[in-house]
């Protein structure tokens, strides 16, 4: 019995002893105040497994699930105003921060569940002596909100820093407030209403009626708010905590977005009002009482951001504000004669065309200088206002726009001394601006990150800017998204799972492109697992044919006619060349990066699958009398795309290449006669070109920009989904001329991973000079080049210090030092 008390005894000290430390953990002394930074001056967290000592809150009352726009408020005194104050806060689903009415920020930046981001910033030089106020507008997008908008449940946190007084900390006993603004409701629109797949979220009505104005200011009276309650799961947590969350708070990883304002063109046309040329530059206008008007605006150039609308009086007039790329014919039968362009030429037409689209409805309340900002970004280059008045005249004080967006950089050049040539590049350049946010995504229809868009989105952006910081959010979340077959899903954040095997493919080819462009093996290092978990999965696809068979899901390769909604013959329901190519080339890829973390056993055996595989592709799918290799065993269908992976691969043997490349130029068979081929699309030309390089025949890309030019030559002002009748006008797997223009023209590659060596191998084709300059990670790359009469090429070539590489024209090779070099 005495032995039998002493281990009671012992057993309820250990749970005494483990209760002790438990609340140690959880008190401020052993909490992330006292261990970690978050994030404070750019510093990331050290120890993301400790918790904050802020609490999630929320409204007491309001559906923390449905549609709602809330409003925080936090009054505080300060006798002096500090140098400095840090703050880090959050929100679900997204959040505008003011201090004392001053806009600071907004966020957080788009996440998952279990990768929720929040803001650090310091608040110090909006601070004033005396009465200070926080402000936080928390919006929940509801049922209807975008497909990228992952959540859990309306809330908000803010924490201050230690040891500030007063204490600012969001908590169930904290001195915030909160209200539900009810002048809110939200617009769900469904694919049919706005001209095809539609995932970006609701429009806005906003009843200025019932909108407590001034909530941000200071001087706002907010004694008939609600105190909050704490969020459903209250505690808020970084990444390894040892109990169970929702969301797991890591630290914000891009800049916040640029915002710069924008002013209309033109106006195109009026009914119900006359003579307001001027409006679109700023000129206030009025609408007497009991009158309906349409005025119809054009930015001229398509762009996104948050247009803002201030208005007076014209007591519950209704303004309706419709956004579109394009605007749309009326009649089916100017459809027929515009070859199917439903939008025919942007600039051309407009009498004959109406405006289709998202839109925005705004009741006014009668009040002076109201201003109106969607609660998410908009997308436009036509911006229709259909106004009805009641019984008081409504002033528009003014209407423009506020680009919103990723904020790069155009740091390289490219001049070849062609204004065409130049169009094009300022044309690509405002498509993957227009097409970068806080990920990268489509913007009119989608507002989704794809595996696919963002591999060449990255590369352009990295080309032309230099910057990395979405290429590194992009690999990390498609690996965040890996589901327990081993694939990444096809886009995310998403709260909508879908799957293309091929595209967790592209996922494994984009970190080899930022393991050739960029010296950081540690970033790479983590997606060692992901990229094997990828490549498991097509293995265990590999029958005793050695090809792939049996394929779930959709394996989507190129919007093209002749792929099914977008899928090889044979991927579904046989045996695809073209799928298993494109596993051959990821094998590839990852054996290069396995080999530089010195794992050769791995490496080796992906080598090996490789080599089975393309072999066993060639064997079964090679055409021996159209010397190209078919879709599928029965050679019965043939297209670029699977032979451009042949050449990629190495399929084809490396002197049989440049013949191959020719007959997929102008596909014929032994007899001469023409052969039907799938041709690749917009997107997949950026795989043509990378083949066009490898074969030698890159002086002919400069000639196959035909698809682009029949954008410019509808009028578009950005490069669109396909160059046939695209859905969707800015879409930036199709922004590639600027990669082009820097890659293939001007030849600037990396010769070694990490960029630490440089390949310079131009392709000029027709032009008679280049002058480009390159952000190169360790400084400027300039080349100057120009083409004698014999073809031969002459000039200069600047390298950045500590880089060396090759400069290889003419069938001559002249090694580069750093500094300049002659040529």
């Amino acid at each position: 019995m005495e032995g039998i008390l002493k281990e009671i005894n012992m057993k309820l000290l250990q749970k005494v002893i483990a209760g002790i430390i438990l609340l140690l953990i959880l008190s401020p002394a052993f909490g992330q105040e006292s261990q970690v930074k978050i994030n404070h001056q750019g510093k990331a967290f050290t120890m993301l497994k400790h918790a904050w000592t802020a609490q999630w809150i929320t409204h007491p009352k309001a559906s923390t699930l449905d549609f709602g726009v809330f409003h925080f408020r936090r009054n505080f005194d300060l006798t002096s105003v500090p140098k400095e104050l840090i703050v880090y806060l959050s929100a679900d689903n997204r959040y505008r921060f003011y201090v004392n009415g001053q806009f600071v920020c907004d966020g957080p930046a788009r996440g998952d569940i279990n990768h929720w981001r929040y803001e650090t910033v310091d608040i110090a030089k909006y601070l004033q002596t005396g009465k200070n106020t926080l402000a936080v507008e928390v919006v929940n997008f509801g049922e209807f909100r975008h497909a990228a908008q992952q959540t859990f449940q309306t809330a908000f946190i803010l924490q201050g820093t230690k040891d500030f007084e007063p204490d600012l900390n969001t908590s169930k006993t904290s001195e915030w407030k909160v209200t539900k603004n009810l002048g809110y409701d939200f617009i769900p629109f469904v694919s049919d209403s706005v001209g095809g797949y539609y995932a970006a979220g609701p429009g806005d009505i906003l009843n200025a009626n019932q909108y407590p104005w001034g909530w941000e200011q200071t001087q706002y009276n907010d004694s008939q708010w609600l105190s909050p309650r704490a969020a459903m799961v209250e505690f808020a947590v970084g990444r390894g905590f040892l109990f169970g969350s929702t969301w797991y708070l890591v630290p914000r990883e891009i800049p916040f977005m640029e915002h710069h304002k924008e002013r209309f063109h033109q106006v195109v046309r009026t009914e119900g009002i006359n003579n307001i040329n001027a409006f679109a530059k700023g000129q206030a206008i009025t609408i007497p009482k009991n009158t309906k008007v349409s005025i119809l605006l054009d930015n001229q150039t398509h762009t996104i951001g948050y247009p803002e609308m201030i208005f007076s009086k014209g007591k519950n007039a209704k303004i309706k504000v419709t956004y579109a790329e394009a605007l749309f014919f009326k009649d089916s039968k100017e459809r027929v004669a515009h070859k199917g362009w439903e939008k025919g030429h942007r600039n051309k037409d407009w009498d004959k065309k109406e405006i289709r689209g998202i839109y925005d409805i705004i009741i006014a309340d009668g009040g002076d200088k109201r201003k109106y900002q969607p609660l998410e970004m908009r997308t436009y280059r036509f911006v229709q206002l259909d106004i009805e008045t009641q019984d008081e005249p409504l002033t528009i004080d003014d209407f423009y726009g506020v680009f919103t967006g990723y904020p790069f950089r155009e740091k390289a050049k490219f001049d070849a001394g062609d204004k065409h040539l130049d169009k094009i590049w300022e044309t690509a350049w405002r498509t993957l601006r227009n097409s970068s946010t806080e990920i990268f995504i489509d913007p009119y229809y989608e507002q989704l990150q794809y595996v696919g868009d963002s591999k060449i989105e990255s590369m352009v952006s990295i080309y032309v800017s230099g910057d990395d910081h979405l290429m590194r959010k992009a690999i990390k979340s498609f690996d965040a998204s890996r589901l327990p077959n081993g694939l990444t899903q096809s886009r995310f954040p998403s709260y909508i799972v879908q799957i293309i095997p091929t595209y967790s493919l592209l996922w494994v080819d984009m970190i080899h492109d930022y393991y050739m462009y960029r010296d950081d093996p540690e970033f790479i290092k983590q997606f060692l697992p992901g990229i094997e978990s990828v490549l498991s999965w097509f293995e265990r696809k590999t029958d005793h044919t050695g090809m792939l068979t049996g394929l779930e899901w959709w394996n989507f390769t190129d919007w093209t006619k002749g792929f099914q909604n977008g899928i090889p013959p044979g991927a579904d329901d046989g045996y695809s060349a073209n799928v298993s190519l494109q596993y051959v080339y990821a094998l590839q890829n990852a054996a290069e990066i396995f080999d530089h973390f010195n794992q050769k056993e791995k490496a080796d055996h992906y080598r090996k699958m490789a080599d089975n595989m393309k072999y066993k592709v060639r064997e079964r799918c090679y055409d021996i009398s159209k010397k190209l290799f078919a879709e599928r065993p029965e050679k019965d269908v043939f297209s670029q795309h699977t032979n451009i992976f042949a050449i990629l691969t190495d399929a084809v043997p490396e002197k049989d290449q440049p013949a191959l490349m020719e007959r997929l130029l102008a596909p014929k068979d032994n007899f001469g006669q023409p052969i039907d081929i799938i041709k690749a699309s917009i997107y997949f030309q950026y795989y043509v070109n990378r083949a066009l390089q490898k074969t030698g025949k890159a002086d002919n890309y400069l000639d196959r920009l035909q698809q682009w030019d029949n954008m410019l030559d509808m009028g578009m002002t950005t490069f669109g989904e396909t160059d046939d009748a695209p859905r969707s006008d800015c879409h930036a797997w199709s922004s590639t001329p600027c990669f082009e223009f820097l890659h293939t023209v001007t030849g600037i590659q990396p010769a070694a991973p990490g960029f630490k060596k440089v390949l310079i191998e131009p392709a000029l084709g027709h032009l008679k000079k280049i002058e480009t300059s390159f952000p190169h990670p360790a400084g400027k790359i300039i080349v100057k080049l120009k083409k004698k009469r014999n073809g031969h090429l002459k000039g200069s070539i600047v390298l950045p210090k500590d880089i060396t590489g090759t400069f290889r024209a003419n069938g001559k090779t002249i090694l580069l030092k750093n500094g300049m070099n002659k040529i």
